[in-house]
């Protein structure tokens, strides 16, 4: 039994004017009888006490604390006394209907897994107190409607306690969804733009040492830089929509082209069929981000991009030859410590044995959501960072034809 379940829970306060009502209505029938009786002071004394008890039990269940829930059980304890103490010292029927204020006290104000138990008890001292009835008679007079009450009572209040926990539930999942979309942007413009910035920096480098003495060349690169300026407006777009179609082809194409500019060979090896496009597009934000580190980070001459469809999980594997920025080594087993910082926070190389940048963070945090894995491994001959997926299947249109 967990602890929510064992204590009350503080008594909402739009059930006040419903359970006093309920107590007005259920005294009525005490009241008349009291107002009939002599001497009469003794049978209005048991009323004002039930009356009185039950205004205690509710009014204390409204302070969700410790050390009242003691003083709650002990007005509900009271109320208790007070109606079989009334049940037996009169033989008129009217006072049984106190028998149905006590059990809507234990369901309202008790925890909730003692409630229905003990609204059962109530049924039961219901049926075997009133000594001037048969117990059968009691049974389906008294007995059935203090069960009914109590019961109703307690289906009511746990209802109430359901729709209070799915609003509390909505708000904490409407947080969650608000930082999720923020995460995602976050890191989808790190993505988008850390790649996207490597290449401006690398052919504006070009332009510089070509402007002397080749000014063609210089021109043809400052409109690579025009061009890709532009790609990157239209793909922050589309990232601030959450609808940016990363496409692996496109971003093949993408790592050729940064790879040439930054005077790297470039090898790709492709084989097996098409992939869905969640899968495709999980590869390309791989291949992002790995081109965009041997960029920055490798001084690289050879990068080979090896994508294998084929086989479950597919891979793809980026390698190069490069020492890294300060040639240091880093250690090879597989893990995040020869990671590439693809950051451009200016946090340093992580292929030199540092922490995971934020670019490896994010594509760690997208394959993990998908059940897959990212390796890094620093070797003697260069760096190797390899990225596998469970296969998603075959789709024939690559999912993109609708976007």
């Amino acid at each position: 039994m967990t602890e929510a379940a064992a204590k009350p829970v503080r008594l909402p306060g739009r059930l006040l004017a419903p359970a006093f009502g309920l107590t007005a209505l259920l005294l009525i029938s005490p009241a008349a009888v009291a107002a009939s009786v002599v001497p009469a002071w003794p049978a209005w004394a048991l009323v004002a006490a039930a009356g009185l008890s039950f205004a205690g039990a509710v009014l204390t269940a409204r302070r969700d604390r410790p050390d009242v829930r003691p003083v709650t059980a002990a007005f509900v304890a009271l109320l208790a006394a007070v109606v079989v103490a009334a049940a037996l010292a009169y033989r008129e029927d009217g006072w049984q209907t106190l028998f149905s204020l006590l059990a809507v006290a234990v369901a309202l104000v008790l925890p909730v897994r003692a409630a229905p138990p003990l609204v059962a008890v109530a049924a039961v001292l219901a049926t075997i107190v009133p000594v001037h009835s048969s117990v059968g008679e009691a049974l389906w007079g008294a007995g059935l409607t203090t069960f009914l009450a109590g019961i109703t009572t307690y289906g009511f209040r746990r209802m109430g306690e359901v729709i209070a926990e799915l609003a509390r539930t909505r708000e904490a999942l409407a947080v969650a969804a608000v930082s999720a979309e923020r995460l995602r942007f976050s890191r989808d413009l790190h993505d988008l733009l850390g790649h996207t910035l490597s290449m401006v920096v690398v052919k504006a480098e070009a332009v510089r040492r070509l402007v002397p003495r080749d000014t063609e060349a210089a021109m043809r690169h400052a409109a690579d830089i025009e061009a890709i300026g532009r790609q990157a407006l239209t793909e922050v777009r589309e990232a601030v929509t959450g609808y940016r179609d990363a496409s692996l082809a496109f971003e093949l194409d993408s790592a050729r082209a940064a790879l040439d500019s930054a005077g790297i060979d470039c090898v790709v090896k492709e084989s097996g069929p098409a992939l869905s496009w969640e899968t495709d597009m999980l590869l390309s934000w791989v291949v992002r981000e790995g081109i965009t580190n041997v960029v920055r980070h490798s001084g690289a001459r050879r990068c080979v991009i090896t994508l294998r469809r084929d086989r479950d999980p597919v891979l793809v594997e980026i390698s190069d030859d490069g020492p890294g920025d300060d040639g240091g080594d880093a250690g090879a087993d597989g893990s995040a410590d020869g990671s590439a910082d693809g950051s451009g926070d200016g946090s340093g190389d992580d292929r030199t044995g540092g922490k995971d940048g934020s670019g490896l963070r994010g594509l760690r945090e997208r394959l993990a959501v998908a059940g897959g894995r990212l390796t890094t491994v620093r070797t003697p001959r260069g760096f190797v960072l390899t990225a596998e997926i469970p296969h998603a299947g075959v789709d024939d249109d690559d999912g993109k034809d609708g976007l």
